[in-house]
């Protein structure tokens, strides 16, 4: 009996120590570490043990906030007051109101967030994203310490949705650290800090949920995004994502919801696809882009499998290409319709999406070498990169070659165009409006049966008899709804 209380009190003190020690660990101060931060040599706290991070965030968010602002816009709208007889056919409804009614400008208040970047001299430079500031007439920021001042945009892009905009100041204010962006992973801690609803500085608290996410249609596409739980609602537009270092890894953007508030899933710019924008914008006003001039896109849809296996792309990853710009870097260097890009110098390419993406980043001047599947077979081709218009020059520009897109006639399709069963060759399934075939008058749903009175039995011959050398005078003969018609195009 003596053993056994004696062997109980042993288990009693075990238990108490191991209490002592867990609870000196959850409660110890964290270590510290000197990095640059807002201040010279500042002294910052940072959570070391998983104990730590779970009892506070105050230390990351007091190196977050001040690095964060609040931006307000105005926005001047265009409105047409209509004119009415008399006050009573307002008032009563009983005449329609007259034609040309007075234009009258219309004040549109406008919230976001931003993040200080830089500071030069008196200039302060605040990243945020395009849509916060690029119709903005008025800009104010206010700092997280209260106070406000004047600004401008400096240069935006909307293919980014990045802009970036500045004020003056004698003061040193705050400055943000950029983190490493590909360092994070599925399951980190992050911070969202921006003015929600106008609740300035506001701090939420989530994980990374995925990485390299792609926009949804009618949002900036050339970028991957950061997908995160932290709560993000309206006015957190621009401001920072941070990592448990205080860094900044992402920029907030956009939200996915049915009510346009929160519902866990928010979306961020990695911060180093912003880093070489900064620096454009300061220098030139715009992002530089690299430019290749063609017009792609994945095979994809219920003729995908068809499509493959006619040029020999079975299992093979890449983008295709369906036309070019005249006289654009593809166009010098050989490249042609029908090629099928697999790889840019050591990088493969995964999709259309990928080698946009991967184009744009490459630097004006550059030579990097293109492997591709033509005919069934790989080779190597060096295209000069040039430097990509501004995007409305870029859109106004409809010179392509050929300026259409082509696939097999399936009898499925056969059905639905009612072709008879003698016709052969390929059917047009889009035609780039505004392009030469457009102007010629080809349209979707004709069937190119010769080009140049070489028949057509498949997209392989289509591509071989477009590209083969020679004249650059292109006779089409189609069937349309049942009727021959002759097109010529001229490359």
């Amino acid at each position: 009996m003596a053993k056994s209380k004696k062997f109980s009190g042993v288990i009693l003190l075990f238990i108490a120590v191991s209490l002592i020690i867990f609870s000196q660990t959850l409660f110890s101060s964290p270590s510290k570490e000197t990095i640059q931060g807002n201040s010279e040599n500042s002294v910052r706290t940072i959570p070391d043990t998983r104990e730590q991070v779970f009892y506070s965030f105050s230390s990351v968010a007091k190196e977050a906030l001040p690095i964060v602002v609040q931006i307000n816009t105005v926005e001047v709208v265009e409105q047409i007051i209509p004119a009415f007889r008399s006050p009573f056919d307002f008032l009563f409804g009983n005449e329609a109101p007259q034609q040309g009614g007075q234009k009258r400008e219309h004040k549109r208040p406008g919230l976001g967030s931003g993040v200080i970047v830089k500071q030069d001299g008196n200039k302060v430079y605040i990243l945020t994203n395009n849509h916060v500031a690029e119709k903005a007439k008025e800009i104010k920021v206010k700092l997280n310490d209260g106070r406000e001042f004047d600004a401008k945009i400096i240069g935006n892009d909307s293919r980014t949705d990045l802009a970036l905009i500045m004020f003056e100041t004698k003061e040193k204010v705050p400055v943000a650290i950029l983190g490493d962006s590909d360092d994070l992973e599925v399951g980190d801690i992050v911070l969202a800090v921006g003015s929600p609803y106008g609740f300035e500085s506001t701090v939420t608290m989530g994980i990374v949920s995925a990485l390299g996410r792609h926009a949804l249609r009618g949002i900036a596409g050339f970028t991957d995004y950061i997908q995160t739980d932290a709560s993000i609602n309206p006015g957190n537009s621009g401001g920072a994502l941070v990592n448990m270092k205080g860094e900044v890894v992402g920029i907030n953007t956009w939200i996915a919801s049915a009510s346009g508030g929160s519902v866990g899933v928010g979306f961020a710019i990695p911060i180093n696809n912003s880093k070489k924008a900064i620096n454009d914008f300061i220098t030139t006003g715009r992002i530089t882009y690299g430019w290749l001039g063609v017009s792609i896109g994945d095979l994809s849809g219920s003729t995908a499998d068809d499509l493959r296996k006619s040029l020999g792309l079975e299992n093979k990853k890449g983008a295709m290409v369906f036309s070019l710009f005249k006289n654009s870097p593809a166009f010098k260097s050989g490249l042609l319709p029908g090629d099928f890009i697999i790889k840019i110098d050591n990088e493969n390419i995964e999709n259309a999406d990928q080698l946009t993406k991967i184009v744009g980043k490459l630097s004006p001047g550059s030579n990097p070498l293109f492997r591709i599947i033509r005919d069934k077979k790989e080779l190597t081709l060096n295209v000069k990169i040039e430097k990509r218009a501004d995007e409305s020059e870029v859109q106004k520009n409809k010179d392509l070659w050929p300026g259409i897109i082509v696939t097999n006639l399936t009898d499925d399709i056969r059905k639905e165009l009612k072709a008879a069963d003698s016709v052969k060759g390929v059917v047009i399934a889009s035609v780039i409006p505004e392009s030469p075939a457009a102007v010629a008058g080809l349209k979707a749903g004709d069937v190119i049966q010769e080009i140049n009175d070489t028949q057509i039995s498949d997209i392989t011959m289509f591509y071989s008899s477009l590209n083969k050398p020679g004249s650059n005078k292109k006779i089409f003969q189609i069937d349309r709804q049942g009727s021959s018609v002759m097109i010529g195009l001229v490359k």
